[in-house]
């Protein structure tokens, strides 16, 4: 009712409207229905997910040499010490290329509030032309210069290098685009060059070429994408050669980056992919589960309906309906 006493039916919700009532040939039928259509999606990203082909082997625990097995932090902080390592890694069966190379770190946990907030995205950006950077503390400055690109997160570097070869022919690994396009041309300048960047008394991971620009340093913008979860794989490379089973691929190792401090691991993956993407059978298992759920759940309810039959109620005793009766 408004001010002038006038009744009008949207405000009193008395508009026609659609009010349907679940009969339980309306509720068996839909819940069916979505069993039918959850099942073969199910079947179909599981097979997908099967199809794709995957090779995971943790390296830093074997490619510490016998003499530093009992104190691993000092060998790899020890520069004497050669980091090579070799691992032979067998097919299992055809691979088709492209073949993604990643490395994957565990108990390693990028989601740390303080670690995500230790960057300056408008340096970055514009580089020296930036000059707010107090989140990059203690990676801020060095000497009362300012570091590019400054905070912890491209301090601690991914530095661990790969090198494939099957036989004795070397396997070529593209290591271009594999970062967001996004993240390379909106960003990351074209303009901005690595400026005293692992100089100071504090050295973390891996290094960068000052001459060239940061939107090319790709390996820095996949590490720069941090991850959610304390495990996780990023982006290394793509063989673009298929490998055939049985190939025993040798990877050779430069063992840097220091994980033994915290317990990490590291690991190496070859992996093919899918119309779907990688290996990852929790989706299939998903639909499998809700299709499979809601056809036993309409077939309870066939069963009921069928053994004790409910009649329909008088929709005039409803609510809505009661001032009809009461006239």
């Amino acid at each position: 009712m408004d001010e002038d006493g006038a009744i009008h039916h949207f405000t009193q919700q008395s508009l026609p409207a659609c009010k349907p009532v679940l009969t339980p040939a309306w509720v068996i039928t839909t819940f069916f229905l979505i069993g039918v259509l959850c099942v073969p999606v199910g079947l179909l990203s599981l097979h997908a997910s099967q199809s794709v082909v995957e090779i995971v082997d943790r390296y830093d625990i074997d490619c510490i040499p016998p003499p530093f097995k009992s104190n691993k932090v000092a060998y790899i902080k020890d520069s004497s010490v050669t980091k090579n390592c070799s691992r032979f890694l067998k097919v299992p069966k055809h691979m088709k290329a492209p073949i993604f190379i990643y490395y994957q770190l565990d108990n390693y946990y990028q989601n740390h509030r303080r670690y995500v907030k230790s960057r300056s995205d408008k340096q970055l950006l514009y580089g020296l032309k930036y000059n707010g950077t107090s989140y990059c503390k203690p990676e801020d400055s060095n000497n009362g210069l300012p570091i590019v690109p400054c905070g912890l997160i491209a301090w601690s570097l991914f530095n661990d290098t790969y090198s494939f070869s099957r036989g004795t022919s070397a396997l070529k690994v593209n290591r271009k685009n594999i970062s967001w396009k996004s993240d390379r041309d909106h960003k990351f300048g074209e303009e901005v060059y690595p400026f005293n960047f692992q100089n100071g008394s504090l050295i973390g991971g891996g290094n960068l070429d000052p001459n060239i620009p940061l939107s090319d340093q790709e390996d820095l913008i996949v590490w720069m994408r941090t991850a959610a979860l304390p495990s996780f794989r990023k982006l290394y490379g793509r063989i673009e050669e298929d490998l055939d089973a049985d190939d025993v691929v040798v990877v050779d190792i430069l063992n840097n980056y220091n994980t033994y401090s915290f317990g990490g691991k590291k690991k190496i993956v070859l992996s093919t992919s899918s119309w779907l993407g990688g290996k990852n059978d929790f989706l299939g298992m998903a639909y499998l589960s809700i299709g499979s759920s809601s056809i036993l759940v309409s077939l309870v309810f066939l069963v009921l309906h069928v053994k004790n039959p409910r009649p329909y109620g008088d929709a005039n005793y409803l609510s809505w309906n009661w001032k009809g009766i009461s006239s």
